[in-house]
């Protein structure tokens, strides 16, 4: 099982999949660091529930350290549960294009992902090899190879297309993807479905009025349990022609008052296709339709009904065509809703008179309804050119998605060898390491400005005016809006209805993070939000970040107490460097 020596990898990055969700990048550290030092770890994981998605990158120092982790580690069983591992392929090219890549069905259910990679690996040198499996982990008889050639993918299937494995015969060809099957697929069908008749009409009266048409094969009208007709049948004809005929002659033809639906009858798989793509068409139009007219209203009192949304909106002027309050199924109210002008230019006066307007006891959010896909492309790129959420990323490794947010756990190379960390640099740089133990930061201990802890939790600052930040050591940019002693302003942040300090956290973490880089900014230290923001997620719960949002006072404190931690750890790392260097 050993890959061949001649194929060059442009990384030593492997992909590690069918993990177990407890899996942990500690874990997995110690399996794979028994083969060679690894430089870094990472399982992927969803971006609100934090649940590990079942899969993770290992990167090690060098390929041949990898290559021998993927010949002793692939297929190894992994708390109950065997891995499969492949070589991170950070070009997607080769993968799309489907080149080499072969599909094997009719495949008996003992057969699993080691004895198919066994079976196939002595044509060539496998990417990936996966048995398709159901929610209990079955094998359902099915699999993909995929080869790094596609003369390797061309000897497997003649020499194992039609062999039997396990006692059965296999089918073994190349991937086609579903897009191109549907292309492929023969027109030529002859089940026709019938609905709309009348629960007096026999089976054999269905057949008599669709004979002229053709030869039929078979004619049966649905029943229940009590025998009685459903309403509809199916009517299979011997040839294409037959059906077709059928169907433009009878559908839509009225039969004793009812009029008929005559059509080819349909797999549900098909039937479900036909529906989505039908949905989806209905969707873009419409989005298309209210694109610009349609607003988005958040924050609304329970007392908010359509009639009093619409009255409030209206205030603004312009010709509303609808307002609707969102409920969920058993009626309650889900504190927003959706209000459609008729013109883009009536909805955007509306976005601006009436967004942070005091509808009952909250004052609403008012902008442009954009879909799902949409707000989360956007919030991406935004957090994409947020300078604290910069990370260096390791080879098949995606960045965080905000500032704070948990990365990939890296490991020194070597004992004794200098090791600078994802947003760490060294002293005298600009930036500054996580916090260290011994130092205070809700649970840590504070060295203040007399060398003294300080413990307890109170700030390390004192100022007769709590939305001031005194730094007698920092100097201010006179060019800045906000100058010492500025509180920036607070939107209103209704509390989250998560069930997870995770999901909490993030979206917590997304309010704070600009709030934090408009203190900053004041002290021309805004390189530090995304360290600062990432600290407060880290030693503080929903609870105390949820009063952050809502006091710039208790926000401007935790700010100064945090750019204390940094100091001092910075002042600490100074003279830790200085006595080695005396040294």
């Amino acid at each position: 099982m050993s890959t061949p020596t001649n194929v060059s990898f442009a990384s030593a990055s492997l992909y590690v999949g069918d993990l177990r969700p407890e899996i942990n990048e500690t874990q997995l550290f110690e399996l794979f660091k028994q083969v060679g030092p690894v430089a870094s770890i990472r399982v992927c994981r969803d971006a609100i529930t934090r649940r590990s998605l079942g899969y993770a990158y290992v990167n090690y120092h060098n390929v041949h350290d990898a290559e021998r982790a993927l010949d002793v580690f692939n297929f190894k069983d992994i708390k109950g549960k065997p891995c499969r591992i492949m070589w991170s392929q950070r070009d997607p090219s080769l993968r799309r294009s489907n080149l080499g890549n072969i599909f094997i069905k009719n495949l008996h259910k003992s057969i699993d992902n080691k004895a198919l990679f066994d079976t196939f690996a002595s044509f060539g040198n496998i990417l990936s090899c996966k048995v398709a499996t159901d929610e209990t982990g079955q094998s359902r008889g099915y699999a993909f190879v995929h080869y790094d050639s596609g003369e390797a993918a061309e000897l497997a299937i003649a020499k194992v297309n039609g062999m039997l494995l396990s006692g059965k015969k296999v089918f073994v060809g190349l991937f086609v993807p579903r897009k191109e099957r549907k292309t492929e697929q023969s027109p030529k069908w002859t089940n026709i479905y019938v609905k709309h008749l009348d629960k007096a009409v026999t089976e054999e009266q269905l057949r008599e009025m669709f004979t002229p048409f053709g030869s039929i094969t078979s004619a049966v009208i649905m029943k229940d349990e009590k025998e009685e007709s459903k309403g509809f049948g199916f009517i299979n004809f011997e040839t294409h022609e037959a059906a077709q005929a059928a169907v433009d002659a009878m559908n839509e033809k009225d039969l004793d008052g009812k009029q008929l639906y005559v059509g080819r009858a349909q797999k549900k798989s098909e039937r479900e296709a036909s529906l989505k793509d039908m949905f989806q068409k209905l969707q873009s139009e419409r989005m298309s339709k209210y694109q610009g007219v349609n607003l988005y209203v958040k924050n609304l009192d329970e007392a908010v009904d359509d009639e009093k949304l619409r009255q409030e909106f209206s205030k603004s002027g312009g010709t509303i065509t609808s307002a609707k309050v969102m409920r969920d199924d058993k009626g309650n109210h889900k504190g927003f809703g959706f209000v459609c002008f008729a013109t883009p230019e009536e909805a955007t006066k509306a976005v601006t008179e009436m967004n942070g307007v005091m509808i009952g006891n909250k004052p609403i959010y008012v902008a442009l309804a954009q879909r799902k896909e949409q707000r989360r492309l956007q919030l991406e790129a935004a957090h994409a050119h947020n300078k604290g959420m910069r990370m260096p990323q390791n080879q098949g490794m995606p960045g965080p998605m905000y500032p704070g947010a948990p990365g990939p756990v890296f490991y020194p190379p070597s004992r004794g060898t200098p090791f600078v960390y994802p947003g760490q640099m060294m002293p005298g740089r600009g930036r500054f390491p996580p916090v260290a133990r011994g130092m205070h930061m809700s649970g840590y201990v504070v060295p203040n400005r007399g060398g003294k802890s300080n413990r307890g939790g109170k700030p390390a600052t004192k100022s007769s005016n709590p939305g001031s930040m005194p730094y007698p050591h920092v100097k201010y940019n006179p060019n800045v809006r906000n100058q010492p002693g500025a509180v920036p302003v607070v939107a209103d942040f209704p509390p989250t209805t998560a069930e997870n300090d995770h999901s909490k956290k993030t979206m917590l973490g997304e309010t704070l993070y600009p709030l934090i880089n408009v203190v900053l900014k004041g002290l021309s230290q805004e390189d530090l939000t995304g360290k600062v923001t990432g600290m407060f997620l880290d030693s503080m719960n929903p609870e105390e970040l949820y009063e952050l949002v809502h006091s710039s006072d208790a926000l401007n404190k935790k700010i100064a107490e945090a750019l204390d931690v940094l100091e001092a750890y910075k002042n600490k790392t100074k003279e830790v460097v200085a006595e080695e260097v005396k040294a």
